[in-house]
């Protein structure tokens, strides 16, 4: 096996842990990964889901922030980071973590929708919109083209240069 595969295996008890909801004993787990091996990107990638669903969002931006450090090329450890970023308020710092997971996959969904999140949350509407457009017609599930469509109506109703707070 490759290092990444290596790594990739180390935290498959601790995934499946979070797919039951066993969220607390997944944390546990990841940190005895984390422990034996300190540079498992996807170690502190799954930390950070972790402690996103618990709320403890300073905590997950740390754990994003050393999984995309540990992995420049990791995309969705950019896309979280971006998440947790703006959600923290740091919307710069969220932008930039974007602009990242673009600059890795231009047409990925996941970073369009962070990126579009992230330029409304500075207030570029105009942006925010054309990347919202763009991930709406990349073939989305009809659950996520209807909150897109709504994040659309809700962007087009304010002012560039209002900033749009979405969760």
């Amino acid at each position: 096996m490759d290092v990444d595969a290596d790594n990739f295996a180390a935290v498959e008890d601790a995934t499946e842990l979070l797919l039951e909801g066993e969220t607390q004993s997944a944390i546990e787990a990841l940190r005895e990964v984390l422990r034996i091996n300190p540079k498992n990107s996807y170690g502190f990638f799954y930390l950070a889901t972790a402690l996103y669903e618990l709320e403890r969002l300073d905590a997950s931006r740390d754990a994003f922030r050393a999984a995309a450090t540990l992995s420049p090329g990791y995309l969705g450890a950019w896309v979280g980071l971006s998440h947790v970023l703006r959600q923290l308020g740091e919307h710069n710092e969220a932008l930039e973590a974007a602009n990242e997971a673009l600059k890795r996959a231009a047409d990925d969904g996941d970073a369009l929708y962070a990126a579009a999140m992230a330029h409304a949350s500075l207030g570029e509407r105009a942006k925010a919109r054309r990347l919202l457009e763009k991930y709406l017609n990349s073939g989305i599930e009809l659950e996520m083209q209807l909150e897109v469509r709504g994040i659309l109506d809700l962007l087009a109703k304010g002012l560039e240069g209002d900033r749009f707070e979405m969760s």
